[in-house]
Protein backbone atom coordinates (compact mmCIF):
# COMPACT_ATOMS: atom_id res chain seq x y z
CA UNK A 1 0.00 0.00 0.00
CA UNK A 2 2.79 2.19 0.57
CA UNK A 3 4.57 1.82 -2.87
CA UNK A 4 0.97 3.21 -4.83
CA UNK A 5 1.04 5.64 -1.78
CA UNK A 6 4.49 7.07 -3.34
CA UNK A 7 3.12 6.39 -7.09
CA UNK A 8 0.62 8.54 -6.69
CA UNK A 9 2.48 11.50 -4.49
CA UNK A 10 5.01 11.39 -7.67
CA UNK A 11 2.27 11.57 -9.86
CA UNK A 12 0.40 14.41 -8.53
CA UNK A 13 3.70 16.31 -7.69
CA UNK A 14 4.92 16.15 -11.56
CA UNK A 15 1.41 17.50 -12.59
CA UNK A 16 1.81 20.38 -10.77
CA UNK A 17 5.27 20.76 -11.43
CA UNK A 18 3.73 20.52 -15.57
CA UNK A 19 0.91 22.94 -14.38
CA UNK A 20 3.13 25.63 -13.27
CA UNK A 21 6.19 25.15 -15.94
CA UNK A 22 3.96 24.33 -19.39
CA UNK A 23 2.38 28.21 -19.77
CA UNK A 24 5.94 29.45 -19.52
CA UNK A 25 6.70 27.76 -22.68
CA UNK A 26 3.42 28.89 -24.49
CA UNK A 27 3.79 32.05 -24.09
CA UNK A 28 4.02 34.39 -27.02
CA UNK A 29 7.63 34.88 -27.36
CA UNK A 30 8.74 32.61 -25.57
CA UNK A 31 12.41 31.33 -25.46
CA UNK A 32 11.44 28.38 -27.36
CA UNK A 33 9.10 30.10 -29.72
CA UNK A 34 12.26 32.62 -31.00
CA UNK A 35 14.51 29.22 -30.95
CA UNK A 36 11.84 27.70 -33.05
CA UNK A 37 11.58 30.75 -35.40
CA UNK A 38 15.23 31.06 -35.88
CA UNK A 39 15.80 27.47 -36.64
CA UNK A 40 12.98 27.44 -39.29
CA UNK A 41 14.52 31.19 -40.78
CA UNK A 42 17.52 29.15 -40.90
CA UNK A 43 16.21 26.31 -42.67
CA UNK A 44 14.09 28.54 -45.20
CA UNK A 45 16.98 30.78 -46.42
CA UNK A 46 19.36 27.64 -46.81
CA UNK A 47 16.76 26.06 -49.07
CA UNK A 48 15.78 29.16 -50.88
CA UNK A 49 18.85 31.10 -50.57
CA UNK A 50 19.56 30.36 -54.97
CA UNK A 51 16.43 32.51 -55.61
CA UNK A 52 18.28 35.39 -55.00
CA UNK A 53 19.94 35.30 -58.17
CA UNK A 54 16.42 35.44 -60.39
CA UNK A 55 15.14 38.11 -58.19
CA UNK A 56 17.80 40.37 -58.18
CA UNK A 57 18.37 39.85 -61.94
CA UNK A 58 14.46 41.33 -61.98
CA UNK A 59 14.78 43.97 -59.65
CA UNK A 60 17.54 45.58 -60.95
CA UNK A 61 15.46 45.26 -64.21
CA UNK A 62 12.87 46.59 -63.08
CA UNK A 63 14.91 49.23 -61.17
CA UNK A 64 17.27 50.80 -63.88
CA UNK A 65 13.98 50.20 -66.32
CA UNK A 66 17.23 48.64 -68.29
CA UNK A 67 17.63 44.71 -69.12
CA UNK A 68 21.26 44.78 -69.51
CA UNK A 69 22.25 45.97 -66.06
CA UNK A 70 19.58 43.40 -64.77
CA UNK A 71 21.28 40.83 -66.86
CA UNK A 72 24.80 41.87 -65.44
CA UNK A 73 24.63 43.82 -62.37
CA UNK A 74 21.42 41.70 -60.92
CA UNK A 75 23.19 38.61 -62.03
CA UNK A 76 26.91 39.55 -60.06
CA UNK A 77 24.39 41.32 -56.99
CA UNK A 78 22.04 38.13 -57.37
CA UNK A 79 25.60 35.80 -56.92
CA UNK A 80 26.60 37.79 -54.11
CA UNK A 81 23.20 37.90 -52.24
CA UNK A 82 22.81 34.35 -52.87
CA UNK A 83 26.05 33.42 -51.00
CA UNK A 84 24.96 35.82 -48.07
CA UNK A 85 21.35 34.71 -47.78
CA UNK A 86 22.82 31.20 -47.68
CA UNK A 87 25.66 31.43 -45.56
CA UNK A 88 23.16 33.36 -42.97
CA UNK A 89 20.73 30.23 -42.88
CA UNK A 90 23.36 28.03 -42.26
CA UNK A 91 24.63 30.54 -39.27
CA UNK A 92 21.03 30.59 -38.04
CA UNK A 93 20.83 26.91 -38.01
CA UNK A 94 24.07 26.20 -36.56
CA UNK A 95 23.17 28.96 -33.97
CA UNK A 96 19.33 28.35 -32.64
CA UNK A 97 19.78 27.29 -29.70
CA UNK A 98 21.86 30.52 -28.51
CA UNK A 99 20.49 33.55 -28.17
CA UNK A 100 22.81 35.50 -31.22
CA UNK A 101 22.14 38.46 -31.91
CA UNK A 102 20.71 39.44 -29.50
CA UNK A 103 17.05 37.97 -28.72
CA UNK A 104 17.12 35.57 -31.85
CA UNK A 105 16.95 38.50 -34.11
CA UNK A 106 17.63 38.22 -37.84
CA UNK A 107 21.08 38.78 -38.92
CA UNK A 108 19.69 39.64 -42.33
CA UNK A 109 16.92 41.98 -43.38
CA UNK A 110 14.44 41.21 -45.18
CA UNK A 111 14.48 37.98 -42.80
CA UNK A 112 13.18 36.03 -46.28
CA UNK A 113 14.23 36.41 -49.59
CA UNK A 114 10.14 37.23 -50.44
CA UNK A 115 9.61 39.85 -47.93
CA UNK A 116 10.16 43.14 -49.13
CA UNK A 117 13.03 45.67 -47.67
Amino acid sequence: MKRTTKVTTVAVLILCIAAVALPAFAQEGSVVERMGKKLGRGIVNIATGWIELPKNIYDTSVETNNPLMGITYGTLKGLGMTVVRTGAGVYDTATFLFPVPQDYQPILEPEFVFEEK
